[in-house]
């Protein structure tokens, strides 16, 4: 045999075992992609099935979506309407204070400040009880144990300790008024709600810069 024959020979021999290699390699390879769900029109493994490491599915569809965004919208208008309840009582409670005020106090400063406060939040007061109606929020009659303690503990007081006393809760009563206006003027669902709180919070930010220039003006401190 020539020397070319025996090459040629050889040389198919190679050829036959890369092709055979070649065509066992393509078998695994169809059986991992099989197995892994990714050859040729195979379709994604179900949830319980993929990797661990995929991005997980909240699990919220759109109606879930909705009604967590409804039982949020709920639990609004039911601080809207506790809003309206707290807010009635506490303008009740600035009118009788101010009428009590009327009565103990010589200082000027402190009886213009007194009358603005019966004039104002019973404007405001008016007001609310039209939102209150609106939104179904029964309107209080009497004034809360909170604001009945302040009352009997200013009524037993009389000349510059009444006033020191009644500036004192005038301040602190008011920049708390004003945070809970303002917030409420920002998160309100209710149209009406939201309209009475904003205008609330503008009269009740007026009286606090009064109320303030009172303090600093006869050196009365906070608490």
């Amino acid at each position: 045999m020539s020397i070319h024959a025996t090459s040629f020979k050889v040389s198919n021999r190679m050829c036959s075992r890369i092709l055979g290699l070649a065509g066992i390699a393509a078998f695994y390879t169809g059986m991992s992609l099989a197995q892994t769900g990714m050859g040729p029109g195979s379709q994604s493994a179900p949830p319980s099935q993929q990797s661990p490491n995929a991005e997980p599915n909240n699990g919220m569809s759109s109606m879930d979506k909705n009604m967590a965004n409804m039982n949020n919208a709920g639990d609004q208008t039911m601080t809207d309407k506790m809003f309206v309840h707290k807010a009635l009582e506490g303008g009740m409670a600035e009118v009788e204070l101010g009428q009590l005020a009327l009565t103990k106090t010589s200082d000027p400063d402190i009886k213009n400040f007194a009358q603005k406060m019966v004039d104002d939040h019973t404007k405001l007061g008016d007001d609310m009880k039209g939102v209150a109606q609106q939104v179904g929020v029964k309107v209080p009659t009497k004034l809360s144990k909170k604001d009945e303690a302040i009352k009997a503990k200013l009524s037993a007081l009389d000349g510059t300790a009444f006033d020191q006393a009644y500036i004192k809760d005038m301040v602190k009563d008011h920049e708390q008024d004003e945070k809970e206006f303002k917030d409420e003027s920002q998160m309100a669902a209710i149209p009406a709600v939201k309209q009475a709180a904003t205008k609330g919070e503008h009269v009740i930010h007026e009286h606090l810069e009064m109320i303030t220039q009172i303090a600093e003006s006869k050196g009365v401190k906070g608490e």
